[in-house]
Protein backbone atom coordinates (compact mmCIF):
# COMPACT_ATOMS: atom_id res chain seq x y z
CA UNK A 1 0.00 0.00 0.00
CA UNK A 2 1.08 3.56 -0.69
CA UNK A 3 2.22 6.00 0.48
CA UNK A 4 4.85 4.08 2.39
CA UNK A 5 8.21 4.48 4.06
CA UNK A 6 10.87 2.17 2.67
CA UNK A 7 13.19 1.26 5.56
CA UNK A 8 16.48 -0.39 4.66
CA UNK A 9 17.45 -2.29 7.80
CA UNK A 10 20.73 -3.44 6.25
CA UNK A 11 21.81 0.15 5.62
CA UNK A 12 20.83 1.16 9.14
CA UNK A 13 22.91 -1.71 10.50
CA UNK A 14 25.85 -0.48 8.43
CA UNK A 15 25.38 2.99 9.90
CA UNK A 16 25.58 1.55 13.42
CA UNK A 17 28.88 -0.16 12.62
CA UNK A 18 30.41 3.01 11.17
CA UNK A 19 29.21 5.20 14.03
CA UNK A 20 30.50 2.71 16.58
CA UNK A 21 33.98 2.96 15.05
CA UNK A 22 33.85 6.74 15.44
CA UNK A 23 32.06 7.01 18.79
CA UNK A 24 33.33 3.96 20.66
CA UNK A 25 36.70 3.11 19.12
CA UNK A 26 37.97 6.64 18.46
CA UNK A 27 35.89 8.68 20.91
CA UNK A 28 35.89 6.21 23.82
CA UNK A 29 32.21 6.96 24.39
CA UNK A 30 29.26 4.65 24.98
CA UNK A 31 26.72 4.57 22.17
CA UNK A 32 23.11 5.59 22.82
CA UNK A 33 20.77 5.24 19.84
CA UNK A 34 17.59 7.33 19.82
CA UNK A 35 14.56 5.66 18.23
CA UNK A 36 12.08 8.58 18.15
CA UNK A 37 12.92 9.63 14.56
CA UNK A 38 11.20 6.49 13.31
CA UNK A 39 8.65 6.31 16.15
CA UNK A 40 10.35 3.23 17.66
CA UNK A 41 9.81 1.14 14.54
CA UNK A 42 9.79 -2.50 15.77
CA UNK A 43 12.04 -3.90 13.01
CA UNK A 44 14.54 -1.12 13.61
CA UNK A 45 14.46 -1.76 17.36
CA UNK A 46 14.99 -5.48 16.75
CA UNK A 47 18.12 -4.65 14.77
CA UNK A 48 19.38 -2.36 17.56
CA UNK A 49 18.79 -5.06 20.15
CA UNK A 50 20.83 -7.49 18.06
CA UNK A 51 23.68 -4.99 17.53
CA UNK A 52 26.47 -5.50 20.11
CA UNK A 53 27.75 -1.97 19.44
CA UNK A 54 24.65 -0.36 20.98
CA UNK A 55 24.74 0.22 24.75
CA UNK A 56 21.53 2.23 25.33
CA UNK A 57 18.25 2.46 23.41
CA UNK A 58 16.54 5.80 23.99
CA UNK A 59 13.39 7.71 23.11
CA UNK A 60 11.60 10.90 24.12
CA UNK A 61 8.21 9.21 24.54
CA UNK A 62 7.46 6.79 27.36
CA UNK A 63 4.90 5.03 25.15
CA UNK A 64 7.63 4.13 22.66
CA UNK A 65 9.94 2.87 25.39
CA UNK A 66 7.15 0.78 26.90
CA UNK A 67 6.75 -0.98 23.55
CA UNK A 68 10.31 -2.34 23.65
CA UNK A 69 11.58 -2.13 27.25
CA UNK A 70 11.42 -5.88 27.92
CA UNK A 71 13.13 -6.76 24.63
CA UNK A 72 15.93 -4.27 25.22
CA UNK A 73 16.48 -5.31 28.81
CA UNK A 74 16.46 -9.01 27.92
CA UNK A 75 19.34 -8.24 25.53
CA UNK A 76 21.38 -6.68 28.37
CA UNK A 77 20.95 -3.09 27.20
CA UNK A 78 19.40 -0.13 29.01
CA UNK A 79 16.35 1.95 28.12
CA UNK A 80 16.60 5.72 28.37
CA UNK A 81 14.01 8.50 28.44
CA UNK A 82 15.72 11.56 26.96
CA UNK A 83 12.86 14.04 27.34
CA UNK A 84 12.58 15.27 30.91
CA UNK A 85 9.54 13.48 32.33
CA UNK A 86 6.15 14.75 33.38
CA UNK A 87 5.24 14.44 37.05
CA UNK A 88 2.38 12.20 35.97
CA UNK A 89 4.81 9.73 34.35
CA UNK A 90 6.69 8.75 37.51
CA UNK A 91 5.14 5.28 37.83
CA UNK A 92 5.62 4.51 34.13
CA UNK A 93 9.26 5.62 34.30
CA UNK A 94 10.01 3.27 37.15
CA UNK A 95 8.31 0.44 35.26
CA UNK A 96 9.90 0.84 31.82
CA UNK A 97 12.93 3.17 32.01
CA UNK A 98 16.42 2.37 33.28
CA UNK A 99 17.81 5.91 32.97
CA UNK A 100 15.80 9.13 32.72
CA UNK A 101 16.96 12.70 32.11
CA UNK A 102 15.82 15.26 34.70
CA UNK A 103 16.05 18.96 35.49
CA UNK A 104 13.19 19.50 37.99
CA UNK A 105 13.68 18.30 41.54
CA UNK A 106 9.94 18.04 42.17
CA UNK A 107 9.80 15.41 39.45
CA UNK A 108 12.88 13.60 40.81
CA UNK A 109 11.17 13.43 44.23
CA UNK A 110 8.08 11.90 42.62
CA UNK A 111 10.27 9.34 40.86
CA UNK A 112 11.94 8.52 44.19
CA UNK A 113 8.54 7.87 45.75
CA UNK A 114 7.39 5.75 42.82
CA UNK A 115 10.60 3.72 42.91
CA UNK A 116 10.27 3.22 46.66
CA UNK A 117 6.82 1.67 46.18
CA UNK A 118 8.24 -1.08 43.96
CA UNK A 119 11.59 -1.47 45.69
CA UNK A 120 13.70 -0.13 42.80
CA UNK A 121 16.60 2.30 42.60
CA UNK A 122 16.02 4.53 39.56
CA UNK A 123 19.00 5.99 37.68
CA UNK A 124 18.66 9.65 36.71
CA UNK A 125 20.85 11.95 34.64
CA UNK A 126 20.83 15.59 35.67
CA UNK A 127 20.61 17.92 32.69
CA UNK A 128 22.67 21.10 32.50
CA UNK A 129 21.81 23.97 30.13
CA UNK A 130 25.00 25.31 28.56
CA UNK A 131 23.24 28.07 26.62
CA UNK A 132 21.02 26.32 24.06
CA UNK A 133 18.14 27.29 26.39
CA UNK A 134 16.10 24.15 26.22
CA UNK A 135 16.07 21.78 29.24
CA UNK A 136 18.53 21.75 32.12
CA UNK A 137 19.65 23.76 35.12
CA UNK A 138 21.41 26.84 33.75
CA UNK A 139 25.15 26.30 33.96
CA UNK A 140 25.81 29.65 35.69
CA UNK A 141 23.57 28.60 38.58
CA UNK A 142 26.26 26.37 40.06
CA UNK A 143 24.76 26.44 43.56
CA UNK A 144 21.46 25.10 42.22
CA UNK A 145 23.25 22.29 40.37
CA UNK A 146 25.23 21.23 43.46
CA UNK A 147 22.16 21.49 45.67
CA UNK A 148 20.23 19.21 43.28
CA UNK A 149 23.10 16.72 43.18
CA UNK A 150 23.27 16.78 47.00
CA UNK A 151 19.56 16.07 47.36
CA UNK A 152 19.62 13.23 44.85
CA UNK A 153 22.65 11.70 46.60
CA UNK A 154 20.61 11.44 49.80
CA UNK A 155 17.61 9.78 48.14
CA UNK A 156 17.25 6.06 48.83
CA UNK A 157 15.53 5.12 45.58
CA UNK A 158 17.19 7.42 43.05
CA UNK A 159 20.79 7.19 41.88
CA UNK A 160 22.61 10.14 40.30
CA UNK A 161 23.99 8.29 37.27
CA UNK A 162 25.54 11.35 35.66
CA UNK A 163 24.99 14.68 33.94
CA UNK A 164 24.23 15.66 30.37
CA UNK A 165 23.58 18.49 27.97
CA UNK A 166 21.51 19.09 24.88
CA UNK A 167 22.80 21.43 22.20
CA UNK A 168 21.68 22.43 18.68
CA UNK A 169 18.08 21.12 18.82
CA UNK A 170 16.48 24.38 20.00
CA UNK A 171 18.92 27.27 20.14
CA UNK A 172 21.15 25.82 17.38
CA UNK A 173 24.21 26.27 19.60
CA UNK A 174 27.04 24.15 18.23
CA UNK A 175 29.00 21.93 20.63
CA UNK A 176 32.57 23.14 21.04
CA UNK A 177 35.48 22.22 23.25
CA UNK A 178 34.87 25.23 25.47
CA UNK A 179 31.19 24.65 26.24
CA UNK A 180 31.54 20.88 26.66
CA UNK A 181 34.59 21.47 28.87
CA UNK A 182 32.27 23.43 31.15
CA UNK A 183 30.06 20.34 31.41
CA UNK A 184 33.08 18.20 32.34
CA UNK A 185 34.10 20.77 34.95
CA UNK A 186 30.60 20.80 36.44
CA UNK A 187 30.79 17.01 36.64
CA UNK A 188 34.12 17.25 38.47
CA UNK A 189 32.66 19.71 40.98
CA UNK A 190 29.65 17.46 41.60
CA UNK A 191 31.97 14.53 42.26
CA UNK A 192 34.05 16.59 44.70
CA UNK A 193 30.96 17.98 46.41
CA UNK A 194 29.09 14.69 46.78
CA UNK A 195 31.98 12.25 46.98
CA UNK A 196 30.26 10.19 44.30
CA UNK A 197 31.76 9.15 40.95
CA UNK A 198 29.49 9.95 37.99
CA UNK A 199 29.13 7.08 35.55
CA UNK A 200 28.07 9.22 32.58
CA UNK A 201 28.84 12.66 31.22
CA UNK A 202 26.71 12.79 28.08
CA UNK A 203 28.05 15.34 25.61
CA UNK A 204 25.07 15.78 23.33
CA UNK A 205 23.72 14.32 20.13
CA UNK A 206 24.57 14.00 16.44
CA UNK A 207 25.93 17.56 16.42
CA UNK A 208 28.82 16.53 18.70
CA UNK A 209 30.27 13.81 16.47
CA UNK A 210 32.54 16.15 14.52
CA UNK A 211 34.56 16.83 17.69
CA UNK A 212 35.88 13.27 17.75
CA UNK A 213 39.21 12.86 15.98
CA UNK A 214 38.65 9.99 13.57
CA UNK A 215 40.08 8.90 10.24
CA UNK A 216 36.56 8.01 9.14
CA UNK A 217 35.35 11.56 9.65
CA UNK A 218 37.98 14.14 8.77
CA UNK A 219 37.21 17.81 9.31
CA UNK A 220 35.35 18.73 6.13
CA UNK A 221 33.34 21.70 4.91
CA UNK A 222 32.87 24.39 7.56
CA UNK A 223 34.08 22.18 10.41
CA UNK A 224 36.77 23.95 12.46
CA UNK A 225 40.06 22.07 12.32
CA UNK A 226 41.22 22.80 15.86
CA UNK A 227 38.14 21.74 17.84
CA UNK A 228 38.19 18.41 19.69
CA UNK A 229 36.10 16.53 22.22
CA UNK A 230 37.21 17.35 25.78
CA UNK A 231 38.44 14.49 27.90
CA UNK A 232 35.71 13.36 30.27
CA UNK A 233 32.80 13.16 27.83
CA UNK A 234 31.93 9.46 27.72
CA UNK A 235 28.56 9.22 25.97
CA UNK A 236 26.79 10.54 22.87
CA UNK A 237 23.13 10.15 21.88
CA UNK A 238 22.60 9.59 18.17
CA UNK A 239 19.36 9.77 16.20
CA UNK A 240 19.76 11.61 12.90
CA UNK A 241 23.35 10.37 12.45
CA UNK A 242 22.07 6.81 12.74
CA UNK A 243 18.96 7.17 10.58
CA UNK A 244 20.17 9.61 7.92
CA UNK A 245 23.97 9.62 8.23
CA UNK A 246 24.12 13.34 9.03
CA UNK A 247 26.36 15.48 11.21
CA UNK A 248 23.90 18.09 12.44
CA UNK A 249 26.39 20.73 13.59
CA UNK A 250 27.68 21.72 10.16
CA UNK A 251 25.11 19.90 7.99
CA UNK A 252 27.56 17.46 6.45
CA UNK A 253 27.18 13.81 5.53
CA UNK A 254 29.14 11.41 7.70
CA UNK A 255 31.50 9.37 5.50
CA UNK A 256 30.88 5.63 5.21
CA UNK A 257 27.23 5.97 6.25
CA UNK A 258 24.09 5.62 4.14
CA UNK A 259 21.97 8.72 3.68
CA UNK A 260 19.07 6.98 1.94
CA UNK A 261 18.16 4.24 4.41
CA UNK A 262 14.75 5.91 4.83
CA UNK A 263 12.76 6.76 1.69
CA UNK A 264 9.21 7.78 0.88
CA UNK A 265 7.30 6.12 -1.95
CA UNK A 266 4.08 7.75 -3.15
CA UNK A 267 1.66 7.01 -6.00
CA UNK A 268 0.67 9.38 -8.81
CA UNK A 269 -3.11 9.89 -8.73
CA UNK A 270 -3.38 12.62 -11.38
CA UNK A 271 -1.13 13.59 -14.30
CA UNK A 272 -2.20 16.47 -16.56
CA UNK A 273 -0.84 19.43 -18.46
CA UNK A 274 -1.91 22.68 -16.81
CA UNK A 275 -0.73 26.30 -16.54
CA UNK A 276 1.95 27.03 -13.96
CA UNK A 277 0.02 30.06 -12.65
CA UNK A 278 -3.33 29.64 -10.84
CA UNK A 279 -6.10 31.67 -12.41
CA UNK A 280 -7.87 34.31 -10.30
CA UNK A 281 -7.14 36.44 -7.25
CA UNK A 282 -4.58 34.86 -4.94
CA UNK A 283 -5.56 34.67 -1.28
CA UNK A 284 -4.13 32.32 1.33
CA UNK A 285 -3.85 28.55 1.13
CA UNK A 286 -5.27 25.93 3.52
CA UNK A 287 -2.50 26.67 6.01
CA UNK A 288 -3.00 30.45 6.05
CA UNK A 289 0.02 31.17 3.86
CA UNK A 290 0.08 33.29 0.72
CA UNK A 291 1.92 31.30 -1.96
CA UNK A 292 4.14 32.66 -4.70
CA UNK A 293 3.99 31.25 -8.23
CA UNK A 294 6.45 31.59 -11.08
CA UNK A 295 5.13 31.61 -14.62
CA UNK A 296 6.75 28.66 -16.40
CA UNK A 297 4.07 28.22 -19.01
CA UNK A 298 2.21 24.95 -19.48
CA UNK A 299 3.72 22.15 -17.43
CA UNK A 300 3.10 18.47 -16.82
CA UNK A 301 1.77 18.43 -13.25
CA UNK A 302 1.43 15.27 -11.17
CA UNK A 303 -0.42 14.87 -7.90
CA UNK A 304 0.78 12.21 -5.47
CA UNK A 305 -1.35 10.79 -2.66
CA UNK A 306 0.49 12.20 0.33
CA UNK A 307 0.39 15.67 1.84
CA UNK A 308 1.43 18.13 4.51
CA UNK A 309 -0.52 16.13 7.09
CA UNK A 310 1.94 13.29 6.53
CA UNK A 311 5.28 14.90 5.78
CA UNK A 312 7.37 18.05 5.52
CA UNK A 313 7.71 19.22 1.92
CA UNK A 314 10.83 21.19 2.72
CA UNK A 315 12.75 18.07 3.72
CA UNK A 316 11.87 15.85 0.75
CA UNK A 317 14.08 15.34 -2.30
CA UNK A 318 12.91 13.40 -5.37
CA UNK A 319 15.26 10.55 -6.24
CA UNK A 320 14.65 11.46 -9.89
CA UNK A 321 16.37 14.85 -10.03
CA UNK A 322 14.26 15.89 -13.04
CA UNK A 323 11.24 16.18 -10.75
CA UNK A 324 10.47 19.40 -8.86
CA UNK A 325 8.16 19.72 -5.87
CA UNK A 326 5.76 22.61 -6.56
CA UNK A 327 3.84 22.63 -3.29
CA UNK A 328 1.01 20.84 -1.61
CA UNK A 329 -2.02 20.78 0.64
CA UNK A 330 -3.10 18.53 3.50
CA UNK A 331 -3.49 15.42 1.35
CA UNK A 332 -1.78 16.26 -1.96
CA UNK A 333 1.70 17.13 -3.20
CA UNK A 334 2.05 18.73 -6.62
CA UNK A 335 5.06 17.77 -8.74
CA UNK A 336 6.45 19.25 -11.96
CA UNK A 337 7.22 16.32 -14.27
CA UNK A 338 7.72 18.42 -17.40
CA UNK A 339 11.38 17.43 -17.76
CA UNK A 340 10.47 13.75 -17.56
CA UNK A 341 8.64 13.63 -20.89
CA UNK A 342 6.20 10.72 -21.08
CA UNK A 343 8.11 8.49 -18.68
CA UNK A 344 5.52 8.62 -15.87
CA UNK A 345 1.84 7.67 -15.86
CA UNK A 346 -1.02 7.52 -13.36
CA UNK A 347 -0.37 4.73 -10.86
CA UNK A 348 3.43 5.02 -11.03
CA UNK A 349 5.45 5.37 -7.85
CA UNK A 350 7.71 8.34 -7.14
CA UNK A 351 10.54 7.98 -4.60
CA UNK A 352 11.97 10.62 -2.27
CA UNK A 353 14.81 10.76 0.20
CA UNK A 354 13.78 12.60 3.34
CA UNK A 355 15.27 14.93 5.90
CA UNK A 356 14.69 14.70 9.62
CA UNK A 357 11.46 16.72 9.66
CA UNK A 358 9.89 14.77 6.83
CA UNK A 359 10.94 11.43 8.32
CA UNK A 360 9.55 12.32 11.74
CA UNK A 361 6.12 13.22 10.37
CA UNK A 362 5.99 10.21 8.04
CA UNK A 363 6.83 7.86 10.90
CA UNK A 364 4.00 9.20 13.06
CA UNK A 365 1.33 9.37 10.31
CA UNK A 366 -1.23 6.53 10.52
CA UNK A 367 -1.81 6.96 6.78
CA UNK A 368 1.72 5.94 5.76
CA UNK A 369 2.58 2.23 5.53
CA UNK A 370 6.02 0.64 5.93
CA UNK A 371 8.10 -1.72 3.83
CA UNK A 372 11.43 -3.19 4.85
CA UNK A 373 14.62 -4.09 3.02
CA UNK A 374 16.73 -6.60 4.93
Amino acid sequence: MYPRILIDITKLRDNIKTLAKIIKNDGKCSLMIVTKGMCADPEMVKMLVESPEVDFVADSRIKNIASYSKTVRDAGKKTVLIRIPMLSEADEIVKHVDLCFNSEMETVRAINQAAQKVGKVQDVLLMVDLGDLREGIFFKNEDEILKAADEIKDMKNVNLYGIGVNLTCYGAIIPKNDNLSQLVEIGRKIEEHTGKKLEMISGGNSSSIYLIESEIMPRIGRMPKDEKMPEGINNLRLGEAFLLGNDTAYETEIPETHHDAIKLQAEIIELKEKPSLPIGEVGVDAFGEKPYYEDKGIMKRAIIAVGKQDTDLGSMTPVDDRIEIMGGSSDHIILDLTACGDEYKVGDIVEFTVGYGGMLKLATSPYVDREYVK
